[in-house]
């Protein structure tokens, strides 16, 4: 590949993946808040491909960050700046919850697929209550599971140094 744009290979690929740290914590919560209305319209209507959306829309928020995400970009370009000023929080954890959020979505579309409905939907509805706390009361349960492993040593400090005040109480 040699040099793109006056940078190496490996700084291309490294923006490629990026992810905003820090991230507005506003337009978090609404993405959040836009997955739980489309899990739940998923649910009451039984269309399987609602699940194979929202595992994609995970997948490209933890891979890409907002960029790409049509959730995500509608959260961070159009609605959250309606709410003022952004509230900022690290970014590291919530796209470890992205990747928590991608695991739950990929694994209840592949439960649907198998004809395991009722174990898929169940797995859904736990990622509708983990969606919710963010959307709704501002607990990201990613962010404190992130937080719970940094401070066992699991997740070393320098992915997050600003990551370190994160507990089970308030992520």
């Amino acid at each position: 590949m040699g040099k793109l744009q006056g940078e190496d290979t490996a700084g291309y690929w490294r923006k490629v993946f990026e992810f905003p740290n820090p991230v507005n914590e506003y337009a978090a919560r609404i993405t959040a808040g836009l997955v739980v209305v489309l899990a739940a319209v998923t649910m009451l209507t039984g269309w399987g491909w609602g699940l194979a959306l929202i595992a994609a829309g995970f997948w490209l928020r933890v891979l890409f960050g907002p960029r790409i995400s049509p959730l995500a970009q509608l959260s961070v370009r159009v609605l959250a700046p309606r709410l003022g000023r952004a509230k900022l929080v690290p970014g590291p954890p919530k796209r470890f919850a992205q990747g928590i959020g991608a695991a739950m979505s990929t694994a209840s579309a592949l439960l649907l697929a198998a004809g395991l409905a009722p174990a898929a939907w169940t797995l859904l509805s736990v990622l509708v209550v983990a969606a919710s706390l963010e959307a709704f009361a501002g607990f990201c349960l990613g962010c404190a599971i992130f937080g719970f492993l940094q401070h066992r040593g699991l997740i070393p400090e320098e992915i997050c140094e600003a990551c370190n005040n994160i507990t089970l109480s308030r992520a």
